[in-house]
């Protein structure tokens, strides 16, 4: 479900003055720059398309020498170092020439036939300098079959590769997810045609949150009553609220006003670009980067470790399905230990607020009787949670096995399903509820920064502690030290929580 249908659950009726408080912290963002992935990427698709080509070639014999080349790089010490260094060398060329090409940059920046473009010109460009330098070093025993296969395959992977990786791109998109949220200072002609582009270009991957008025900007458009969400001075109050990305600014202004704005987005970790305008010294030595037909210079990125992040969505990929095979039989026999225990149905799905405010449905084993909800008001006076935190360690609507599920956690096992699904991952905050996030402040919404988690630093530290700013406080320090070797061990403390059944 899409952020504007999270603040229409959500924050229809929260006080605007818990809203207007300053967020604390640095946000952390995505970053579109990933260019040393795609550069290793690159490498390994080059040595394997040259591993490829020698050994078919060695069978087929369609070019005279491959096997005799073959035999020989792998006996002479100097053929073999030859090799080595022009494939490196190609390699170093590619990578070079394509950075220049800016085949690193966003993909969603650009167009796809000018990508697949600016490939061709890498291979051929990069093609051509390999070729002279097997000239000019007389690698005559090099058969040129060999290396004319070699780059058709570097070109046809690089190709395929990069069209497979914007489908699933727009893939997503479509769907909202991975979407940057971006607000626009100004409300000048400018800023209405870039709002234009984005609504209208969807390969983009922007999702438009408003403009922000500019005091003394005189302008012949007028935005629309709900376009302006506010000014200068609440931009950032809003910038979080709407989980935002990214911010335009597009209207000419002091120099010094745009660089108190740049230190503010560094602070809170968003993205600052500029319309080229009057910006003189702001700007030098920062890459131009076109969205759509918009030329903007971008002034801040945030930083965002991606290689530690794919790890960690692999991890919980292969852990959730490997747990979810091992755990079948177990979990077939408590769905059925559940039908006969009461009425009602095997599973509870409620729907919870993930990452950046997407509402998904959160799956678990029904461990209460059917119409638990609608008793809930009748019990909210033996609540023992502080703040917007509901728990009772007797709720007389648990069920008699679902005490024990509860104990021991096993109520929880469906929500592996909520992981390869990719709404949640295996460690991470608490999902909250709807009605919970209805009560947060401003600064609160920071643990909304991430995919929510099976379990998490709350969950193995301060499970039993009823303070909810302690509640707060854990998971923000999860996401501010967050690491890999952080998950594990509290995937260990997780085992060992379970084991002495201290759920409740």
């Amino acid at each position: 479900m899409a952020t504007s249908d999270f603040w229409q659950r959500v924050s229809a009726t929260a006080a605007s003055s818990e809203w207007m408080e300053e967020a604390q912290g640095a946000i952390t963002r995505n970053s579109p720059r990933t260019s040393k992935l795609w550069m290793l990427m690159d490498a390994v698709t080059v040595l394997a398309a040259v591993i490829v080509a020698t050994s078919v070639e060695a069978y087929i014999k369609l070019f005279p020498g491959v096997r005799e080349f073959w035999q020989m790089g792998l006996i002479d010490r100097r053929s073999t170092g030859l090799l080595v260094t022009l494939l490196a060398g190609f390699i170093f060329a590619l990578i070079y020439i394509s950075d220049r090409l800016h085949l690193y940059s966003p993909a969603r920046l650009g167009g796809f036939l000018s990508e697949q473009r600016r490939t061709v010109q890498a291979c051929f460009t990069s093609g051509l300098l390999l070729t002279g330098a097997i000239y000019l070093v007389h690698a005559s025993s090099i058969p040129r079959g060999l290396v004319l296969i070699s780059l058709g395959l570097v070109l046809i992977s690089l190709s395929v590769r990069r069209l497979v990786y914007r489908v699933f791109l727009y893939r997503r998109f479509e769907r909202g997810v991975g979407t940057r949220n971006v607000l626009i200072i100004g409300t000048g002609p400018e800023a209405h045609a870039l709002r234009h582009h984005v609504d209208n270009i969807r390969h983009l991957g922007y999702t438009f949150k408003g403009f922000i008025e500019f005091p003394g900007a005189s302008s012949r458009f007028v935005a629309e009553s709900g376009d302006v969400v506010g000014d200068l001075d609440s931009m950032f109050q809003h910038a979080r609220k709407h989980f935002v990305d990214e911010i335009f600014f597009t209207t000419p202004h002091q120099r010094e006003l745009v660089h108190e704005v740049l230190q503010k987005a560094r602070h809170y970790g968003i993205n600052l670009r500029v319309v080229p305008e009057m910006y003189d010294g702001l700007a030098w030595n920062s890459p131009i980067e076109y969205i759509g037909q918009f030329p903007t210079i971008p002034l801040h990125c945030g930083h965002v470790p991606e290689l530690a992040l794919m790890l960690k969505r692999a991890v919980d990929v292969v852990f959730s399905a490997l747990a979810l095979v091992v755990l079948s039989p177990l979990m077939l026999a408590l769905a059925i230990a559940i039908k006969l225990d009461s009425h009602g149905p095997v599973f509870y799905a409620s729907e919870r607020i993930g990452k950046r405010g997407r509402v998904f449905r959160c799956m678990k084993f029904r461990t209460m009787v059917r119409d638990a909800e609608k008793r809930q008001a009748e019990i909210m006076h033996m609540n023992e949670r502080q703040g917007v935190l509901f728990k009772i360690s007797n709720d007389p609507r648990i069920t008699t096995l679902g005490r024990f599920l509860r104990k021991y956690s096993l109520d929880e096992l469906p929500q592996f399903f909520n992981v390869l699904k990719g709404d949640m991952s295996i460690v991470g905050p608490r999902p909250p509820l709807a009605s919970e996030v209805r009560e947060y402040k401003l600064s609160h919404l920071r643990r909304l920064d991430v995919t929510p988690g099976i379990t998490g630093l709350w969950q193995v530290q301060g499970r039993q502690d009823p303070s909810f700013d302690s509640y707060i406080s854990l998971d923000v320090t999860y996401i501010e030290n967050w690491s890999v070797w952080l998950d594990i061990k509290i995937i260990l403390r997780t085992v060992v929580v379970v084991f002495a059944g201290t759920g409740t």
